[in-house]
């Protein structure tokens, strides 16, 4: 494979991309400046990484040991000094009472923009496979749209798409610190893809957006300890010093999205401080870390994921906790996603909006400050809900939460009760099916049964089905869930797939290979921590043959 160098060697670093196609525009997103800047994080900061990855893998031993997560006793001071504060929130991020996430396509990046919402969350990351060309068109559309030049002509429905006078305020989410970019070697090793895609968005935007008075914008996901919060804050504070811009220009939004985390919460706004502004209630994702991170506990087995809502004991402590936490130290509390999506049906969309009335409504008296919605057609509900409740204001920084009980760990890890049944298995199956297999092609958002999905859902659809053939579940029809008998439901539901997308989608696409890897992780003695990691080779394979 043929590598083009376009940053000359500077002392031990040079950075090599690897099997790329020449083109003008990602020539200028790969410019020498640009990328010297990227060396300069990757010098600094990757090794850091690849230490805070082993301690994961420590801490998670400890549970898979019997350990259970807990507030952490060498960080009390933290939780018990009441007087320190985050630094105060910039006025363009005070209202986020909705907001619509999405991937870094260029036309889904227009409509977001257009959709009323107070904020757009342009998604490197789980909503996004990470090809090469994803990540670097991704670049380019988000330079776009910073700079209002962004637009996009669909040959096949004949029309054109432009920003209109007032699009969302754009914040980038750049990957998890677990993915690599192997299109980009130092010292021939893939760099950490969230620094890359951290490094450019902020290269080709900084001066763009101080021109409009923002500052750049992120949401930060699947951090675990205080110390990954500490090292994401190193880079920020490194980076502004690199370019002579004042301490605060980079704001953050932290997801708590896995079950480490949130018995952190309090450590990670104080090793932010500087820099933050707000956390978000990642569920879908923070279901999938809790399954992952008490896969050994048999006590801590949850039902089918579609019985696992927000009415949870655990995940509602999860929220108020949340709200609590962020609005005692002055930063913003985001509430969750509804992944729904309209439907012609009009009974069935009202249930839709029925769904997503009654979740925000829960959301908004717990006391967070805005939402998520997947579908621009959902803002409106959206921010209907929060409108009612805040009668005029724009966050609920000054909510009370003294009525609510102290949230306890043992909360926080409550387990709950529900159905452990066929159908829920089978529909995980075709969900997991559905979306890896578009997954490994480029796609990551992808609309299935009524609901936008991305990464975290076929996560949490995997995870529950290794933990229960692991523990040997009982189903509610007193079968055993076994091996066999998930391989047998596999290959019956890849049989039904076909039969839903017809043979000639079936053959054209990659569902075969796709059930290969799926078995594999399904069924291995040892959990695959991500399911993007051992699909990566699969999407590199398919993308750099295409170059």
């Amino acid at each position: 494979m043929n590598s083009e160098t376009i940053l000359e060697k500077q002392g031990s670093v040079c950075i090599d991309v690897i099997g790329t196609k020449k083109n003008t525009e990602y020539a200028h997103i790969l410019s020498k400046d640009a990328c010297k800047f990227l060396s300069a994080l990757v010098t600094q900061f990757a090794a850091r990484r690849d230490e805070l990855l082993d301690l994961r893998e420590v801490r998670q031993a400890e549970f898979d040991g019997g350990a259970l997560p807990g507030f952490r006793q060498d960080t009390q001071r933290i939780r018990d000094d009441k007087s320190w504060k985050v630094s105060s929130i910039p006025g363009p991020l005070q209202d986020r009472r909705v907001e619509i996430t999405g991937p870094v396509d260029r036309k889904m990046v227009i409509n977001a923009l257009n959709s009323d919402a107070k904020v757009f969350m342009c998604c490197f990351e789980d909503a996004s496979a990470p090809s090469w060309d994803n990540m670097i068109n991704g670049q380019i559309n988000l330079r776009d749209a910073n700079n209002r030049s962004i637009s996009y002509y669909d040959m096949d429905k004949n029309k054109h798409y432009q920003l209109n006078d007032d699009p969302a305020l754009l914040i980038a989410r750049p990957r998890g610190i677990h993915l690599p970019e192997e299109h980009i070697h130092y010292n021939g090793r893939a760099i950490p893809g969230c620094l890359m895609d951290f490094a450019l968005y902020f290269f080709h935007n900084y001066q763009t957006r101080a021109k409009q008075g923002l500052g750049v914008y992120y949401y930060i996901p699947k951090l675990e300890s205080m110390e990954e919060a500490q090292w994401w804050d190193d880079i920020f504070s490194f980076t502004e010093a690199y370019f002579g811009v004042s301490t605060g220009t980079i704001r953050a939004t932290i997801l708590i999205e896995t079950l480490p985390a949130v018995f952190q919460m309090d450590e990670i706004l104080y090793a932010m401080r500087d820099h933050i502004v707000a956390m978000n209630c990642g569920r879908w994702d923070y279901i999938f870390s809790y399954i992952k991170t008490l896969k050994n506990h048999p006590d801590r087995i949850l039902p089918d994921r579609h019985e696992v809502g927000m009415d949870k004991a655990f995940l509602n402590a999860y929220s108020q906790l949340l709200v609590r936490t962020c609005h005692q130290r002055g930063a913003l509390a985001m509430g969750g996603m509804s992944a729904f999506i309209p439907n012609n049906d009009p009974q069935i969309m009202q249930n839709v909006l029925d769904k997503v009335v009654e979740d925000k409504r829960r959301e908004s008296k717990n006391g967070h400050d805005g939402t998520w919605v997947a579908h621009p057609h959902l803002v409106a509900t959206a921010m209907d809900v929060f409108n009612q409740h805040l009668k005029g204001k724009v966050n609920q920084l000054g909510f009370d939460s003294s009525a609510v009980d102290e949230v306890s760990a043992a909360r926080l890890l409550e387990p709950c009760s529900g159905g452990r049944n066929q159908a829920g298995v089978r529909k995980n199956i075709r969900i997991a099916l559905y979306y890896i297999e578009a997954w490994i092609q480029g796609v990551g958002c992808v609309p299935i049964y009524g609901l936008m999905e991305d990464a975290a859902t076929a996560e949490i659809s995997r995870a529950s089905i290794w933990q229960w053939i692991h523990h040997g579940v009982k189903l509610d029809d007193g079968q055993v869930f076994t091996t066999a008998l998930f391989r047998t439901w596999l290959t019956q539901e890849l049989d039904t797939i076909k039969a839903e997308v017809g043979e000639a989608r079936f053959d054209k696409g990659r569902f075969l290979e796709t059930a290969r890897l799926f078995d594999e992780i399904s069924t291995s003695a040892e959990f695959a921590p991500f399911l993007t990691l051992p699909s990566y080779p699969l999407l590199l394979g398919e993308n750099l043959n295409q170059k």
